[in-house]
């Protein structure tokens, strides 16, 4: 069986390597078996973080909504829950910009949230 030398595919392969670890300090930016594992470390993390990003910002929505709703003498859970009764399907997305930019819109929610309650 003849000897296969995989000149072009194994160049382009650490290239491909070589490129993404670009910026890397030191010998991860410029030979490839610690370049290969600085960037799949590199890809592992993001993997997990576009998760962990998700979680992190419905944190950050729920402590806004949480402080808005304490100015209004509400917590957050009966908040949300007179929401639910009174029937307004808004996400917490728009609920933390809606506390952050629009205070007159928001006490109009914290209202029809403790009739909500109240009934």
């Amino acid at each position: 069986m003849p000897r296969v030398k995989r000149g072009t595919k194994r160049h382009n392969r650490r290239t491909k390597i070589l490129k993404r670890a670009k910026g890397y300090v030191l010998t991860k930016s410029k030979l490839f078996r610690s370049a290969k594992e600085a960037v799949q470390r590199a890809l592992r993390f993001s993997y997990r973080d576009r998760r962990n990003r998700k979680r992190d910002f419905r944190k950050l929505w729920i402590i806004r909504i949480g402080a808005a709703a304490r100015m209004h003498e509400l917590s957050y859970n009966k908040f949300i829950h007179g929401l639910k009764l009174a029937g307004v399907d808004l996400d917490r997305k728009i609920l933390a910009d809606i506390a952050a930019r629009d205070q007159a819109g928001f006490a109009s929610l914290a209202e029809q949230a403790k009739q909500a309650l109240a009934a």
